[in-house]
């Protein structure tokens, strides 16, 4: 797997609370931090998706009785 470099610009006190963060929950530096951050943000949002769809095709199988129907 390749990386890509981005710049980011926060503002001063929103970093230094991404410091103590970083200091408190023993993270490497604030990369290793950011990337855990965003990738719990990715999946929080993969996972609302998904219990989107389950809940609407729930709500299509009340409706509907068969496989063909489903599609």
């Amino acid at each position: 797997m390749t990386t890509e470099m981005i710049t980011v610009k926060l503002e001063d006190k929103f970093l230094n609370d991404i410091d103590s963060i970083v200091q408190k929950e023993g993270y490497q530096n604030r990369t290793e931090f950011i990337r855990n951050a965003l990738r719990e943000k990715v999946e929080e949002v993969k996972l609302r998706e998904a219990m989107a769809n389950i809940a609407h095709l729930k709500g299509v199988s009340k409706k509907k009785t068969t496989e063909k129907g489903l599609g």
